[in-house]
């Protein structure tokens, strides 16, 4: 048996569709032909399960990340502690060493105990009230020993140039000037 339907016209590609639908559409035309036409959804089975997939590997390399950066701290404390201990072992040793040296004992025997050698006399400073004063006690003034402090000469170059502008009035004179140096005028 023969098939008795009416010998259509076929594409290039053997197509079976009606010579005027391959045409060439504008754009916009597609969805103006085609309004009841039902939308299917962007987001299908298999986009929903890559994108749990890549959510999960995120969290969990989130989470790894943010183990590793706090180890990657937590051992550069430990290399500042270590390079701090390192230099305190140092200064220690070096301490050390000097405390071999003769003549270091002797000073440091001089500065905390205040011992002398047989022959040499102490002295020790007293402050106001009979005590001794400790070495890093600063000592006070004497009193009557305040001497002015001298004045910067281009201040006094700079008054006498606002002194030559603006001359001071007799009454001015007076006043400033004590009472047995003013002189009568002849």
């Amino acid at each position: 048996m023969a098939d008795r339907r009416p010998a259509r016209s076929q594409g290039p590609r053997g197509s079976r569709r009606p010579a005027a639908s391959r045409a060439p559409r504008r754009p916009g035309a597609a969805a103006a032909a085609r309004p009841a036409e039902r939308t299917r959804s962007r987001l299908t089975g298999r986009a929903t399960v890559l994108f749990v997939v890549v959510a999960v590997l995120t969290v969990s390399y989130a989470s790894s990340l943010r183990a590793w950066l706090q180890q990657r701290d937590h051992i550069a404390d430990l290399q500042a502690q270590i390079s701090q201990s390192e230099r305190e072992i140092s200064a220690l040793e070096r301490e050390k060493r000097r405390w071999k040296d003769d003549a270091y004992v002797e000073q440091q025997a001089r500065e905390r105990f205040g011992f002398v050698m047989p022959g040499e006399k102490a002295y020790r400073v007293l402050d106001e009230d009979g005590k001794p004063l400790d070495l890093d006690e600063p000592l006070s003034e004497a009193a009557g020993t305040d001497e002015p402090t001298p004045e910067a000469w281009w201040d006094l170059a700079w008054e006498s140039v606002l002194l030559a502008g603006d001359p001071p009035t007799e009454a001015e004179i007076r006043q400033e000037a004590p009472a047995d140096k003013l002189e009568a005028p002849q």
